[in-house]
């Protein structure tokens, strides 16, 4: 409340949020939920997109059930799964306000953190979260640590965490960025790296982040890494040749 007791008008007043999943079925409704209170409570205007990303389990039948009770949210399926970068390329795709969010489904990020991201949407067009204090395996830190490494070797971007699962950023970056050439746990890494030879402006920020309660982490198995790789290496190469 400022001193002429007026409440404060949000800086953003629709957002779509949508939440990559695959295999989801124990966290999916509780980081719906309580996404869909935060923004009610700041009275944004939403539309909430679930990209289940060809689960096996019942998270598509939860997502349904939420979306029967609240027609806001949707349900996107992939029939195959497709990784981590293919969901986020179609929620990209697939929103429709002017500022969209993304964030893991698994329940390891705190969405009313969202509340500190807001300000900064005046001066800049992403908005990057970086967990302060990782809750993830050595092996997970380890290939972190050689992505930021390797993101500047063969990309000279340096960020505190380029792969943090917790981003808001103006639509019209997505187009502006054009296609993403790779779908991998590297999209991320494409897109920023994108965004920001486009010279778009970007503002990193903490986030909390919390240990996973329920389901498996896939994003330290070592297909999913190799993968990863391979796909940093192509993307040097597509850059490049852009470049020339």
């Amino acid at each position: 409340m400022n001193p002429l007791g007026l409440v404060p008008t949000m800086p953003i007043k629709k957002l779509s949020v949508f939440f990559p999943a695959y295999n989801e079925e124990h966290n999916i409704a509780n980081t719906v939920l309580e996404t869909t209170a935060f923004l009610k409570a700041k009275k944004i205007d939403y539309e909430i997109l679930v990209v289940d990303d060809g689960s096996k389990d019942n998270t598509r039948e939860i997502v349904l059930n939420l979306a029967k009770k609240d027609r806001k949210i949707k349900l996107i399926e992939h029939k195959k799964n497709r990784g981590y970068g293919g969901a986020l390329k179609t929620g990209m795709k697939s929103a429709k306000y002017e500022w969209i969010c993304y964030t893991d489904s698994d329940g390891q990020f705190d969405f009313s953190e969202l509340a500190d991201f807001l300000p900064h949407t005046k001066n800049y067009d992403l908005i990057v979260g970086y967990r302060k204090d990782r809750k993830d395996n050595k092996l997970r830190h380890f290939f972190a640590r050689c992505l930021q490494v390797g993101d500047f070797i063969l990309f000279g971007i340096w960020m505190k965490d380029i792969d943090c699962g917790f981003k808001l950023f103006k639509k019209e970056v997505v187009a502006g960025v054009g296609p993403l050439a790779t779908e991998s746990a590297i999209t991320e890494t494409e897109f920023i790296v994108r965004a920001k030879r486009k010279g778009y402006k970007m503002k990193e920020i903490p986030v909390t982040h919390k240990a996973r309660v329920e389901g498996i982490q896939t994003g330290g198995q070592i297909k999913i890494i190799s993968k990863a790789i391979k796909e940093a290496l192509l993307l040097f190469l597509v850059l490049a040749k852009e470049k020339d």
